[in-house]
C-alpha cells in the first residue's frame, strides 16, 4: 500500500512523507543554487523557460 498523494500544485502530486522544497526558495529568487551531496558540489538552475537542470 502506498502513502496518499498530496496536490501541491497544477499536475503536481507527491507522497505525503516526500520533502518539498521550492526551487525559487532554494534560489533565493535568483537563477542558480549550489548543491552539496557527500562532499560534491553540484549546481540547480532555473532555465528561462522555466525549467530545472541539475549539473556536477
Amino acid at each position: 500500500m502506498t502513502a496518499p498523494l498530496t496536490r501541491i500544485g497544477p499536475a503536481q502530486r507527491v507522497e505525503d512523507d516526500t520533502p518539498v522544497h521550492d526551487a525559487r526558495a532554494l534560489t533565493q529568487d535568483g537563477a542558480c543554487a549550489r548543491i552539496v551531496l557527500d562532499g560534491k558540489v553540484y549546481t540547480l538552475r532555473i532555465t528561462r523557460a522555466g525549467k530545472l537542470i541539475l549539473t556536477k
